[in-house]
């Protein structure tokens, strides 16, 4: 982890909700006091962090300083509103393309995917508050930069945005080793919402049950899955070769 994605103590943690920065992640130490924490809560007002309460001795792993109780991840993006990315590209006469990961939590799984999505041209990522990979600028160097370019949207329900999704016309198709279609048998042509799912777990009932479709890739050797990130690549290059 690089020093400059962590603040810790009690007034520059403060000082960086107040100027705006992005907070990717915020560990508090458990009975903290209660004038010091309803101070962060009131400066964390309308904005999309979660606190996480963790002993005293996680924190002393994160750093040996003097912490005071708090540390922040800074994150090197901005999180951008998935709305207005899809009425941007309807728009401009362009079929949104948009990626869902869930649960997907390994940060060099999801820097890989993102350099596939942004190769692929895909518009947006869409990932949850909680578990979810901690975006950092090494996540960055693992993207190979295209953090930088792609827009990364963060939101409280996964399954709420789906189905937003839906209702705006995406479809939306679930890429599972359990689908029930070839990924080469179905068309990617029009709005298309591709979900993947964390390796240990998959997708989430929730999310499969409001997609259209579910999608696997054919495996013809002893090997019964692959890396997601190599799946992402599988399943985004199929979309590019049927609209090109």
């Amino acid at each position: 982890m690089n020093n400059q994605d962590i603040i810790f103590g009690t007034r520059p943690v403060l000082e960086a909700i107040k100027s705006g920065k992005t907070i990717e992640k915020l560990f508090v130490q458990k009975n903290l006091s209660k004038e010091i924490l309803n101070e962060i809560k009131n400066s964390l007002q309308k904005k999309n962090v979660n606190i996480s309460f963790v002993p005293k001795e996680k924190l002393n792993r994160i750093t040996k300083k003097n912490h005071q109780g708090i540390i922040c991840y800074i994150s090197p993006i901005t999180y951008q509103p998935v709305n207005e990315i899809v009425q941007r590209c309807y728009e401009s006469g362009k079929d949104p393309v948009i990626l869902i990961l869930d649960r997907i939590t390994d940060t060099r799984n999801f820097g890989a995917i993102t350099r596939v999505a942004e190769a692929a041209g895909v518009d947006a990522i869409i990932i949850p508050e909680k578990e979810s990979a901690l975006i950092t600028s090494e996540s960055v160097k693992s993207s190979a930069g295209a953090l930088n370019y792609m827009p990364i949207c963060k939101v409280k329900s996964l399954k709420n945005i789906a189905q937003e999704l839906k209702d705006s016309g995406l479809k939306i198709i679930s890429c599972t080793e359990k689908g029930e279609k070839d990924i080469y048998a179905i068309e990617y042509k029009g709005p298309v919402c591709i979900i993947l799912g964390s390796e240990k777990d998959g997708i989430s009932q929730n999310l499969l049950d409001i997609s259209d479709v579910s999608v696997k890739i054919p495996m013809l050797g002893r090997i019964d899955s692959l890396n997601v990130s190599t799946s992402s690549a599988v399943i985004l290059y199929e979309l590019v070769r049927q609209n090109n």
